[in-house]
């Protein structure tokens, strides 16, 4: 567990392999104003863990952002049956797998940042322009944290093998300049106007700090590292 800021925590879960490279898997927790919690892709849950995250409050909200990030979300529902569940588009089709299939509250792309239950501490949007996935993009206003799953990856070069860090470096994940993967990029050909105005909407939040699924997080200039990681859009 690491703090991230005032009411927020990081979670280091195992590396889950995809695509022929070793993934890490990171959750976000962030502590309400009214002490609940809000869970951003929940990791596997140990006991070890779920002591931990019960010590800081009240496990209310679970966040699927994509239809990649899933996996555990019934074993968060079990272990927190008063919570809830609120998914990003294309999730809902991915949760049959599970046994039990998790139960969903809200889909996030119905959902307006002013109407959501953690409004005044979270403003969100659903970040589209792309044929394959759609993600759900959060701010925590309260530390000025941007909280990402994989819309941009930023790995240390040596959390790769040798002969695995230029096709790394080739999809475009490797810190300090890590971006959206190419085959993500690449399925924005038709709607970079789209993405473009949810970039602009990220910029106008003027993150100081980044909070990335995958690779090393960004905890200072996060709107000029932001704008760099995307001007392939830009």
């Amino acid at each position: 567990m690491k703090p991230f800021g005032e009411n927020i925590w990081l979670f280091d879960g195992p590396s889950v392999p995809f695509f022929g490279l070793p993934y890490s898997t990171r959750m976000t927790v962030v502590r309400l104003n009214d002490d609940k919690l809000w869970v951003h892709s929940p990791i596997a849950l140990t006991p070890e863990l779920q002591q931990q995250v019960s010590g800081l409050g009240t496990v209310t909200y679970l966040i699927a952002p994509n239809k990649l990030h899933y996996l555990f979300l019934a074993q968060w529902q079990a272990a927190f049956p008063e919570s809830r569940l609120y998914v990003a588009p294309g999730v809902e089709h991915k949760l049959a797998r599970l046994q039990p299939p998790p139960v969903i509250s809200r889909q996030l792309a119905e959902m307006e940042s002013a109407t959501s239950p953690w409004t005044g501490d979270i403003e969100q949007l659903i970040f589209s322009g792309s044929s394959v996935m759609q993600e759900a993009v959060f701010f925590h206003r309260p530390s000025k944290t941007l909280i990402l799953t994989d819309l941009i990856e930023n790995f240390a070069p040596e959390h790769f093998k040798s002969w695995q860090r230029p096709l790394a470096r080739i999809t475009g994940i490797l810190a300090p300049n890590g971006r959206t993967p190419l085959d993500w990029r690449l399925s924005f050909s038709g709607g970079k106007s789209e993405a473009r105005d949810c970039l602009g909407q990220m910029l106008a939040w003027a993150p100081e700090k980044i909070v990335l699924a995958h690779g090393l997080c960004i905890e200072k200039d996060g709107s000029h590292f932001l704008r760099r990681s995307f001007d392939w859009l830009l």
